[in-house]
């Protein structure tokens, strides 16, 4: 690939991100207005002829490793590992 290639490349890809960031901020638009639409209806479940929406609360547990490690920092250190990936970034 040349320099040349490279660039129009790079430049081609920072249009198509810009482009996917304007796309998922009216997706989030819309997505809040139909929540807005089922709070204001006070439901958590609508159905048409093609879809099926939920918006529901939905509570979970997770493991606080924070609060762990700080607590028992010898035990964590014996169940951690280490991984090593390569991270891609356009600027």
């Amino acid at each position: 690939m040349s320099i040349n290639e490279l660039t129009a490349n790079i430049s081609e890809l920072r249009e198509l991100r810009r482009m996917a960031d304007e796309i998922q901020a009216e997706i989030d638009a819309i997505q809040d207005k139909i929540k807005e639409y089922m709070n204001a209806a006070g439901v958590d479940t609508l159905a048409g002829v093609d879809y099926k929406i939920s918006y529901k609360t939905i509570t979970s547990q997770r493991f606080d490793t924070t609060a762990f490690k700080k607590e028992n920092p010898e035990i964590a250190a014996l169940y951690t590992k280490t991984t090593t990936a390569r991270r891609f970034t356009v600027s």
